[in-house]
């Protein structure tokens, strides 16, 4: 019977102690309160936070980093618990594999050449960009802590938020718990499987004031310059792409994991955008010849010329985006109408739950089983108009988002108070911007681009 003291499993971190503290945050970037004060314990926190969200169950409270004896190369040791051995062995492989030379390498090769290229580097470095990180700062962060092996789908969006690194958790985000609500809403039972997320620009920096125009100093050219470029040795996206789409769990099954690309038209649209630039040749096009990257669009994608198979997607919002500009409009068949944003959140969360209950199904019939659950149509035009019990998860959702504190960062209204609030319409229509559960002026409704989004 295997012990903690006679691990199950051991594997190797590529590279040297030097090319891992390029990958790793420094511990003096994390808070100290966590108490990481060593390059060993940064890589065992993030380790043991991916295998978490994996499901992978260890016997220790998390992996031992060790050096290996005389040489700068580190060592990840944990024992799995029983049930969890194949899953663990497959883990082992697949985190060196990530943050080889062939996949994180390449974002070291993008951060090198852009702090080297004038003037693209942290341009308000120095000055605060909001009101809540301080001056501006730019830190490589990789997408650490992730689920690797067991996941269910991969998330393209922008950057991840400067404070995100300083808690060591990735994931630490307003953003998250909105999109761990909505993917509950439409019945998958452990979102964490869902988390597995890449950025288009692996920086951390602050959490709003980067990208919202007109302080857009993270834009398409930043992303396809100096992370998605073969020329250079930056070709950080598609590769981490191709891997993280395709792990051993999907082997047998004809496409690779669904691919959800997040950015609002209104918020934060840096992801679709470097999806259209890169894919237009793949990409529907509208009478004039240009090129496709809507929100609710459905389709395949070849990541690389060399993927063994193609990649079912969905442009989406991005997942804040209805928090941050959603509102009660005269028309809820557009966006920012909050009840718009919310039936194609919903429709993006059901796109990515059909794959998990069948990972042959095409792309656009995903797409339409997804419109007709939330919008009433196949195609989502127009304004939501679901079965009874479908507009009151829609109203529930809106009233959440809508009644914000941005002090406490966090709803004013719980589930069930918001449910109350949708059961208090006399008409029966659960509509969140009717009667008293709209929003009265001076509106309470707040925008999280203050918080972690």
């Amino acid at each position: 019977m295997p012990t903690a003291a006679s691990p199950n499993i051991q594997y190797d971190l590529p590279g040297n102690d030097l090319y891992q503290s390029l990958l790793y945050p420094a511990p003096g970037l994390i808070d100290p309160a966590l108490g990481l004060t060593t390059p060993e314990a940064v890589i065992a926190h993030f380790t043991a936070s991916s295998l978490n969200a994996d499901g992978i169950k260890i016997v220790e409270a998390q992996p031992v980093v060790t050096r290996i004896d005389g040489t700068p190369t580190y060592r990840i040791s944990f024992t799995a618990q029983s049930g969890f051995e194949m899953a663990a062995q497959q883990y082992a492989v697949m985190h060196p594999t990530m943050l080889d030379a062939s996949h994180a390498g390449q974002a070291i090769n993008g951060v090198t050449l852009c702090q080297t290229t004038p003037g693209a580097w942290n341009p308000m470095s120095g000055y605060p960009v909001n009101k809540s990180d301080g001056l501006c700062r730019w830190e490589l962060f990789l997408p650490l802590g992730m689920p690797m092996v067991n996941h269910k789908a991969v998330t393209l969006l922008h950057y991840p938020p400067y404070v995100a690194m300083q808690h060591a958790d990735y994931l630490h985000n307003v953003t998250l718990q909105r999109w761990q609500r909505l993917l509950g809403c439409v019945g998958i039972a452990d979102p964490s499987l869902y988390y597995n997320i890449l950025d288009v620009n692996p920086i951390a920096a602050p959490g709003s004031g980067q990208s919202e125009y007109p302080n857009d100093y993270f834009p398409i050219m930043l992303s396809s310059v100096f992370f998605d470029n073969d020329t250079n040795g930056c070709n950080y996206i598609r590769s981490m792409l191709d891997l993280m789409l395709n792990p051993p769990h999907n082997d047998a099954n004809p496409y690779t994991l669904p691919l959800l690309v997040g950015g609002s038209p209104l918020y934060d649209p840096q992801a679709p955008g470097w999806f259209r630039v890169r894919y237009k040749d793949q990409l529907p096009k509208d009478k004039n010849g240009i090129p496709q990257a809507n929100v609710g669009q459905c389709g395949m994608v070849q990541i690389t010329p060399g993927s063994k198979k193609r990649t079912p997607y969905m442009i989406a919002n991005h997942m804040i985006a209805a928090g941050v500009t959603g509102k009660c409009t005269a028309d809820p068949s557009v966006i920012p109408d909050i009840r718009k944003y919310t039936a194609q959140d919903l429709v993006a969360a059901s796109f990515l739950k059909q794959y998990a209950d069948d990972p042959t199904v095409l792309p656009e019939i995903a797409g339409q089983n997804a419109y007709l659950q939330w919008f009433g149509s196949k195609d989502g035009s127009g304004a939501p108009q679901p079965a009874a019990d479908n507009q009151r998860i829609i109203c529930i959702n809106s009233q959440i988002d809508l009644f914000f504190d941005v002090k406490k960062l966090e709803p004013m209204y719980s589930w069930e108070e918001a449910a109350q609030r949708c059961a208090t319409m006399s008409n029966g229509t659960n509509d969140p911007c009717q009667g008293s559960c709209a929003p009265q002026p001076p509106s309470p409704q707040s925008s999280f681009s203050t918080s972690l989004a």
